[in-house]
């Protein structure tokens, strides 16, 4: 793994006086920042699609008046697939 420096520039806006508006720039780095530190992998794809699919058939039965699995599929959906899925 390549390990690079990072360089962000950023504008800062200063008041001076009244109708004076005047720009500094300044740069900001991060040493040792990797530019790939989001990986999906197969496994990430697969516990987002089981959270789309959770949360789809939790709505479709909540509309249809289900008051125990509904709840049941969109706390799994929201609460523990999705957050796995972005996670691992």
């Amino acid at each position: 793994m390549k390990v690079g420096l990072w360089r962000t520039e950023v504008t800062f806006r200063l008041l001076d006086q009244p109708g004076e508006t005047h720009y500094r720039h300044a740069l900001m780095s991060e040493k040792g920042a990797s530019p790939a530190r989001l990986q999906f992998r197969p496994v990430n794809g697969v516990l987002l699609g089981g959270a789309l699919v959770a949360l789809a058939v939790g709505y479709l039965l909540l509309a249809g008046g289900s008051m125990t699995l509904a709840p049941a599929l969109l706390v799994l959906g929201y609460c523990v697939l999705f957050p796995l899925g972005l996670a691992l």
